[in-house]
């Protein structure tokens, strides 16, 4: 066990202004690692400069990645940039005082898709309060139930409740559909929508000639240098949590503070270089272990899923820099400890090991003093023990773990968590060679989808009172038999006109209009 003990004292780092740490010892690397890759490090450093300096991350766009000058204005690379982004943070900030003045609003429904409402959701849930200024709700997806149960959540005081619609575009379906559903119960409980509509979404877009038009009581940016799912720190996030009532300011300053830390180019003073590496290690630069993320810590319960979509997004690419096919990605999936222990941790334990684990721990349990549920014993004690007593089971059992310490869940903390990851993403893009900054996949099932209603459009109109299959619509439209079907069992299923007749199988059923 001495020979553990020296590793951890090699392999934590700790910065005690911040009040973080990482650990890196039951990582099973050997000596040559590190060292073997320096070089590829030492790149990934240079290119992070560059890009914090505006270098161009999409050739094929044209665009910078400028998420990092959010929290540091003054890093921007053109004075017009830095002007932006302090004018809009300022305009904000006004804003949100008049809605405070104004004593009309009680709720906010945000409208928005992907990191435009996964980042808010992650923080607003994080570190809202029952103190909070104004109470957050979400469209996060175009399920009309989902959508059903928001809104009558909110059936009673709709004409108190400020709508935060986000959409880069303004052509997202997502979110277009949640903002015309939206305004439909507007207009059924007699409320002008506008008046309680704010728009954050890229000038000159479709969503800000509406917004403009119609009269909404706001505007706000979406530049094409920040990406959906680094944007919790741009209009994006501080529009929404700003009006919640966090201290968005300190969230700016944690990550702040994160990235200036993770701008030394030494290796082992790093910790998103060595969070990078590390992932580098475990699946062998191919992505081929998962990553289980285990905040102990019921506030960073959605951090998991936050990191889902980044990681995810950022590094799932078929092509690498050079045009070559390499189908790179990390898995990740999580929820939190202790209730992971009653969940899938017998399998981490016992099971594939296709995985590594990255523990994050909470030091402080409570505000106030805790109750002995046990002579001596609190539940944050219990707490520690899990998380403890997991990280060394899973270590006797061949596991690698790595474990991130915080002291408390805070702005200026969640800030900098934040922050490590957005550069440990990007690190880790470079020593794979693959661009973290674009998304074809996402595209390609957007114009899939695009597809699908096509068909589902063609479909509808063809149906009438005369009993079809599936095969005979098929044929006559020349579409495929099979997206046909699921088409037509939509239809029966939404649209009351229209009646399915069970024949036995799927090529026996038929469809008409009644």
């Amino acid at each position: 066990m001495s020979s553990l003990w020296d590793r951890y004292q090699k392999y934590l780092l700790r910065n005690e202004k911040l009040g973080f740490s990482i650990d890196i010892s039951r990582m099973r690397f050997g000596d040559d690692f590190l060292p073997k890759m320096e070089p590829l490090a030492q790149k990934a450093f240079a290119s992070m400069k560059d890009l914090e300096a505006g270098a161009i991350a999409n050739p094929d766009e044209k665009r910078m990645v400028g998420h990092y000058w959010l929290r540091a204005p003054q890093l921007a690379p053109q004075p017009e940039l830095k002007a932006e982004i302090e004018n809009c943070n300022k305009s904000i900030r006004d804003f949100v005082q008049q809605v405070y003045a104004s004593g009309r609003f009680t709720d906010v429904l945000v409208i928005g898709i992907g990191g435009s409402a996964l980042g808010p959701q992650f923080v607003a849930d994080a570190l809202g309060t029952d103190d909070d200024k104004l109470r957050l709700h979400f469209f996060d997806n175009t399920d009309p139930d989902g959508i059903d149960r928001t809104l009558t959540s909110l059936q009673h005081r709709l004409e108190h409740t400020l709508v935060v619609v986000i959409s880069k575009s303004g052509g997202t379906p997502e979110t277009r559909n949640g903002m015309l559903e939206a305004q439909a119960a507007y207009k059924k409980a007699g409320i002008n929508f506008a008046k309680n509509a704010v728009a954050v979404t890229g000038a000159d877009s479709t969503l800000d000639k509406v917004a403009l038009k119609e009269g909404w009581l706001a505007r706000f940016p979406m530049w094409d240098w920040v990406g959906g799912r680094t944007s919790v720190m741009s209009a994006v996030g501080l529009v929404p949590l700003w009006l919640q009532g966090l201290d968005m300011q300190s969230l700016l300053d944690g990550a702040a503070a994160m990235d200036e830390w993770t701008r030394t180019s030494e290796t082992l003073q790093n910790p998103a270089m060595l969070l990078a590496l590390m992932w580098h290690y475990a699946g062998n630069g191919r992505g081929a272990k998962d990553m289980v993320v285990l905040p102990y810590k019921d506030r960073l319960a959605l951090y998991s899923k936050y990191l889902q979509q980044l990681v995810m997004e950022s590094l799932g690419k078929a092509l690498d820099l050079d045009g070559k096919e390499v189908h790179q990605g990390i898995a990740v999936y999580g929820n939190k400890g202790s209730t992971d222990q009653h969940a899938y941790v017998q399998q981490l334990r016992d099971g594939v090991h296709n995985f590594f684990v990255t523990f994050i721990e909470v030091r402080k349990d409570r505000a106030g003093q805790s109750i002995e549920v046990e002579p001596g014993v609190t539940s944050g004690d219990f707490l520690q023990g899990f998380l403890r007593g997991t990280r060394a089971a899973l270590y006797e059992g061949g596991r690698d773990s790595l474990t991130i310490s915080i002291p408390e869940v805070t702005p200026f903390q969640v800030g900098a968590l934040i922050a490590l990851y957005d550069r440990a993403v990007g690190f880790y893009a470079t020593l794979v060679n693959i661009n973290a900054y674009h998304q074809p996949g996402v595209e390609a099932g957007k114009k899939a989808a695009a597809t699908v209603l096509k068909t589902l459009t063609r479909v509808r109109g063809s149906l009438s009172a005369t009993a079809q299959t599936a095969s005979q619509i098929a044929t006559a439209l020349s579409e495929d038999p099979e997206a046909v079907f699921h088409a037509l069992n939509h239809l029966a299923a939404n649209d009351s006109r229209v009646r399915k007749q069970s024949g036995g199988a799927p090529g026996s059923d038929t469809f008409l209009l009644a």
